[in-house]
């Protein structure tokens, strides 16, 4: 059988600056440390500014660097763990539970989540908004969807609008029997909301894990919570498998 010589396929330029950056990091800055601007760095380095954005992106898709909004580009300190799994399965806002209620509206969820969720397209869900902190930055954002049959005494509750409403529905979700859960990771983008929240510019990479609580055989309550990947490496504990999909077969490890 033939072997794929991988040493015939030509690096990308700009996989090679990465390289030569990641070093130059290392050696000629300091956590915190702002870059000099994209020209006088690609006239350093003889590259085209292309080519140096796309090695920036990637060193801050790595986590090694932070674009801040107002101040540029600087050398980012290191990935916090961040714990998405637990050996016993818990519903949002139980005892342990690292997340804080912001907000809570009622309105109709995205197409997809409705559909995961078994509700019509058109049907208003509660949408609770809560926010993770660690080491005292903002490291996530999540809405949680809740189809209001999941909670139904809520509205006996005098909880108007905002953080009391959300706590309600949270209060009211633990009721349940929380039959099992599973989630998924993905790579995405921030997006505007999630960007403002988390203080980075939008469409900077972000990890989004989606999460489906299931009780009586349906789903309860979907979260998605959206964290920062150049801030946060996900851990998930000693009981999290992580599965690998290809195609129609699935592998679990």
């Amino acid at each position: 059988m033939g072997t794929t010589q991988l040493e015939s396929v030509p690096e990308p330029k700009y996989w090679h600056l990465r390289t030569v950056l990641s070093e130059a990091l290392d050696s000629e800055f300091t956590v915190g440390e702002i870059l000099p601007n994209e020209r006088d760095l690609a006239a350093r380095f003889g590259v085209a500014r292309a080519t140096l954005r796309q090695a920036l992106e990637q060193l801050e898709l790595e986590g090694r660097l932070q674009r801040r909004r107002g101040v540029g580009t600087t050398v980012a300190p290191p990935r916090v763990g961040v714990d998405v799994g637990a050996e016993q399965q818990a519903w949002p806002g139980a005892s342990e539970d690292a997340w804080q209620p912001v907000d809570c509206a009622v309105a109709a969820p995205p197409p997809a989540v409705a559909d995961a969720l078994g509700t019509d397209r058109d049907e208003a869900v509660h949408i609770v908004r809560r926010s993770r902190v660690s080491h005292g930055q903002p490291v996530a954002a999540e809405l949680l969807y809740v189809p209001r049959s999941s909670v139904p005494d809520l509205t006996a509750i005098d909880t108007p609008s905002g953080t009391a409403r959300a706590r309600a529905v949270l209060r009211e979700l633990e009721r349940l029997e929380l039959e099992g859960q599973d989630r998924a990771v993905e790579l995405g983008s921030a997006r505007a909301d999630d960007a403002r929240e988390l203080d980075r510019l939008p469409g900077a990479p972000v990890l989004v894990v989606t999460t489906r609580f299931f009780t009586r055989g349906r789903t309860a309550a979907l979260s998605l919570a959206t964290y920062r990947a150049d801030t946060c490496r996900l851990t998930f504990g000693a009981s999290g498998n992580v599965e690998i999909h290809h195609g129609p077969e699935r592998r679990a490890s």
